[in-house]
């Protein structure tokens, strides 16, 4: 299936794809959403480039400080949950769940459409046992790589977990009998208030059971993200009028004098 999505193509518009346990989330609190993706139809040759992923990654970074990312090199291969991850810079998190670590040379595939963004591992998990990451601090902002998503036709679910709980639908392509496999994707969000910040985020899918997925690249922003209200500041129609009886008090002294 031929379908190109543009990066950031859902930038802003993170309501529209954001739903909660409870209904819709009021306008005023709509993540900033990051998204690109590369199509591929080949399980054996990995995608030389990525550029809409990339760039969507890009502009996520951007918009971060206090970041860290998790690239999964450090772990040992075929080590499955629960594992300590590490966001240098962010803090630290546990993978909770099925799956493992796993290794394929850089330029190849695993025969099956999955590989690694970076350097050689990455988490292998299938759709019917998906998993969780719990942040040891709260976060304010989240996204990865993910590879061989959608090719037998279900989508990728975000649940949120922290003062509230939010699901997200990252807008994959559901590709049928493998025609999206090895593509790349791109997701990120980041929160705009203090009540989006969450301590955990579970991964689901909506269908595909027996299907397997590949995500690497994991990056955490801190909650310096969440900027701090600003501190009221005297409107001017009362300075104004502070200044007038000024004005006026001093002009009734010199009348007396």
């Amino acid at each position: 299936m031929a379908f190109l999505k543009p990066a950031l193509s859902l930038m802003a518009t993170g309501a529209a794809i954001l739903t909660s346990a409870l209904g819709p989330i009021p306008s005023a609190q709509a993540y900033r959403v990051f998204f690109g993706e590369d199509p591929n139809n080949s399980a054996t040759s990995p995608l030389l480039s990525t550029p809409n992923a990339n760039s969507a990654e890009a502009s996520f970074l951007s918009n971060l400080i206090g970041v860290g990312t998790e690239t999964f090199e450090g772990l040992p291969n075929g080590a499955g949950g629960p594992l300590s991850l590490t966001f240098p810079g962010a803090g630290t998190a546990t993978l909770t769940g099925p799956g493992r670590i796993s290794a394929v040379t850089s330029g190849q595939t695993n025969g099956t459409g999955r590989y690694a963004i970076s350097g050689q591992k990455f988490w292998e998990v299938s759709a019917n046992g998906m998993f969780t990451v719990n942040f040891s601090d709260p976060v304010a902002a989240f996204g990865f790589y993910g590879v061989d998503l959608g090719d037998f036709g279900g989508q990728l679910v975000l649940n949120l977990s922290g003062g509230q709980t939010q699901s997200v639908m990252v807008p994959n392509t559901v590709g049928r009998s493998g025609s999206t496999d090895g593509s790349v994707l791109f997701f990120g969000l980041i929160a705009e208030s203090i009540q989006e910040t969450f301590s955990s985020i579970s991964f689901a899918m909506t269908i595909g059971q027996g299907d397997v997925f590949a995500f690497d690249n994991m990056t955490v922003g801190s909650l310096k993200q969440v900027k701090p209200p600003t501190e009221s500041t005297p409107e001017p129609i009362a300075l104004t009028g502070l200044l007038v009886i000024g004005v006026l008090g001093a002009r009734s002294l010199r009348q007396r004098a």
